[in-house]
Parts: structure tokens; C-alpha cells; sequence
């Protein structure tokens, strides 16, 4: 063992450039990974709480209103009311249909406008009496809108699917565009590691040589260049890791969880599953080249 421990030093100190750039490209690209990984749970983590709040608002017609299911001037009839609420709770897709009076959307409209001069512009028979939809699942909304929108006494149909959608898409984006990225950078890496272990190999290939014509065996021929590229991972690995959590503190903490409250945000725990993803990554990444590089060195 000390005989590996003083080979793998004297292999660090030779090739201390080779080493320096090794580490530097692991620690960005498994950082990268890791804020890949970051993101794809925070993505997963709003998108099931925000989909769960989803709700699927069906607005009737009234006298003033155009468009949609309505005919010119008259608002929406008590057989069409009842019609449509029938037609909302059959649907297998539907949980709970809840009926929103003129007078109750009138109270939401004073609430939310309170300090607004906007207040006194509208009485509560400006206002539209509606239906709010829960469903079931509400990822699967889209056959619900389209039976809602064929309804007579539906003028409109909102949902939080056509804003939510384009978000999550380019946040989806986001989250392959920094994987990519970190996987483009963590191959620059295994090349690098399998390089400098190559020349280390060769520069030793004599010294090789002599220990397999007496006899030594492949673990104790390979152990020095093993643990030469382990230093060099592990260091790399370290460095991603605290980027890692200072990321998470000094973004998430003490920056997005205090300033967007209403959404909910990954914790301590799916970061330390970060980091032990990216730590795997990181030795998987500095044995396979090490292995690879030096095989032809072990043959007889």
C-alpha cells in the first residue's frame, strides 16, 4: 500500500496541469448535472401542485355578452343552467361542479379591486354567473373544455392549462439544455481523465513491465492510477457539491422561497439526492476511463 500511495503522489506531482484541468471540468460539468437534476424535481414538484389547483372555469352567457354558445342579447336560461350542470357532472373526468352567482362573483370582483378605481365601474348584473370544474386528474382537462365550449349558454371557457403549459415547457427546456450541456462536459472529462492516465501509464510502462515479469498481480499494477484519477474525481465531486448548496441556499433559500410563496419548493433532501447522484457520476466517471486506458499496460 505504500508503495501505491507513493506512485499515485508522484503521479499527481507529475502531471499537475493535466490533474488542475481534470478537476476544474468535472466540478463544472457534474455542477451542471446537479442543477439539471435540481430542476427537473423543482419543474416536477410545482407542476404536480399546480395542476392539482387547477380549476376549469365555465362563464354563461348574459345579456350584454358575445360570442360562444350565446345568442345575440339574451343571457343563459335556468333549463340551460341546469342543462349545462348536468352535462359538467356526468362527465367521468369532473369531481365537483360548483355553481358561482352574479352577486358571489360581484363580492370577488369588490374584494380583489378594494383600492381600485376600477371598483365603481361595475355592478354585480355586469357580472357573469359561472361553474368551477375540479377534476379528477387535471392533467386530462382538454376533453372537458371542449364538451363545455359546445354547451348553449357557454359564452367562454378559462383554464390555467394554456399559461401553465408554455412554462413548463421552457422550463423542460432549461432543464435538457443544462443535462446536455454537463453531459458534453463530463465526456471532455472522461477523456481527459483517460488521456492523463495514458501518459502516466506509458512514462511507467517499463516500470510495468518489471512488476508483471515478477509476478504482480493487476490490482497492484492499476491501484496507483486508480487512486490518482479517485483524488482528482473526488475533488471535483467536492467542488460541484458546494456549488451545489451554495446555489441552493443563496437562490432558493434565501432568495425565490421568500419572494414566490406560492410555489412550493424543493427541500434538503432532494439535494443531498443531487449530490449523491452527481457523486456517483463523478466515480463511475474517474474509474471506467482509468480502467479503460491502462487495460493494454496489464497484458502479459
Amino acid at each position: 500500500m505504500r508503495h501505491s500511495l507513493r506512485e499515485t503522489w508522484s503521479g499527481l506531482k507529475r502531471n499537475i496541469a493535466m490533474t488542475i484541468a481534470v478537476i476544474v471540468t468535472m466540478a463544472v460539468s457534474l455542477s451542471l448535472l446537479g442543477a439539471g437534476l435540481l430542476t427537473s424535481m423543482e419543474v416536477d414538484l410545482a407542476k404536480r401542485s399546480l395542476y392539482d389547483k387547477i380549476e376549469i372555469s365555465v362563464f354563461l352567457c348574459t345579456d350584454q355578452t358575445h360570442g360562444g354558445r350565446c345568442e345575440p342579447g339574451k343571457g343563459v336560461t335556468e333549463a340551460q343552467r341546469d342543462q349545462i350542470q348536468q352535462t359538467l357532472e356526468a362527465n367521468p373526468e369532473v369531481d365537483e361542479v360548483i355553481y358561482e352567482s352574479k352577486e358571489k362573483a360581484f363580492e370577488e370582483f369588490q374584494r380583489v379591486f378594494a383600492d381600485s378605481p376600477v371598483l365603481t365601474s361595475r355592478t354585480a348584473e355586469d357580472m357573469q354567473d359561472s361553474f368551477r370544474v375540479k377534476l379528477v386528474n387535471p392533467e386530462n382537462y382538454a376533453g372537458v373544455v371542449s364538451e363545455a365550449k359546445g354547451l348553449q349558454g357557454v359564452q367562454n371557457v378559462q383554464d390555467l392549462h394554456t399559461v401553465l403549459e408554455p412554462m413548463f415547457k421552457w422550463l423542460g427546456a432549461l432543464q435538457w439544455a443544462t443535462i446536455i450541456m454537463s453531459a458534453l462536459l463530463l465526456l471532455a472529462a472522461a477523456l481527459q481523465i483517460a488521456n492523463t492516465i495514458r501518459m502516466a501509464a506509458f512514462t511507467r510502462r517499463r516500470e510495468i513491465g518489471i512488476m508483471r515479469l515478477v509476478g504482480a498481480s493487476n490490482l497492484y499494477i492499476l491501484l496507483p492510477f486508480l487512486l490518482e484519477s479517485l483524488i482528482a474525481g473526488l475533488i471535483g465531486v467536492l467542488l460541484a457539491a458546494g456549488a451545489l448548496v451554495a446555489g441552493y441556499w443563496f437562490i432558493i433559500v434565501q432568495n425565490a422561497q421568500t419572494s414566490i410563496t406560492a410555489l412550493p419548493w424543493i427541500g434538503w433532501g432532494d439535494l443531498i439526492t443531487a449530490i449523491l447522484a452527481i457523486a456517483a457520476v463523478g466515480v463511475a466517471l474517474a474509474i471506467i476511463p482509468t480502467l479503460l486506458a491502462t487495460r493494454k499496460y496489464l497484458r502479459i
